[in-house]
């Protein structure tokens, strides 16, 4: 559509109803937004190495006071993928392709949560994690 119509269009929309506050911007809980984040990380570093066939699930999400009375987020989570040379390839040599990808991922969640995070990363394999209707709801694919 043409951006000149974008103006009559908006004069003839009446105003509805508000379904979420003003300063809301998603429907997603930081536990879920959590689990994208890390997910995009992984697939942004791991390239082609690792198909997207990874799924991220945080087991722990707590908020607590640091000694300087700051907020932090304490937040572990699993990086499951299918087979066991993906897993290796994940953690990568020393464990750098992990760190690279808990390191950025922390650093994209504090801009996002305007906090401190406690990030800590696991791998999993799990080859059947694609099956699993309880996951597959997560992401809508499933009734």
């Amino acid at each position: 559509m043409q951006k000149k119509y974008y103006g009559e269009i908006e004069k003839l929309l009446k105003p509805g109803p508000r379904y979420y506050e003003e300063d809301e911007y998603t429907d997603q809980t930081l536990r879920q937004i959590t689990e994208e984040k890390i997910r995009e990380k992984a697939l942004r570093f791991l390239n082609d190495e690792v198909p997207h066939g990874i799924y991220v699930e945080v087991q722990k999400f707590k908020t607590r006071k640091t000694k300087l009375k700051e907020k932090i987020y304490d937040i572990e989570a699993t990086i499951f993928c299918k087979r066991e040379a993906h897993k290796g390839i994940i953690i990568g040599k020393g464990g750098l392709m992990l760190k690279k990808i808990g390191q950025y991922a922390r650093q994209d969640l504090e801009k996002s949560f305007n906090t401190k995070i406690n990030l800590k990363l696991w791998v999993k394999v799990d080859n059947k994690w694609d099956e699993n209707t309880q996951i597959l709801k997560k992401f809508k694919y499933t009734n």
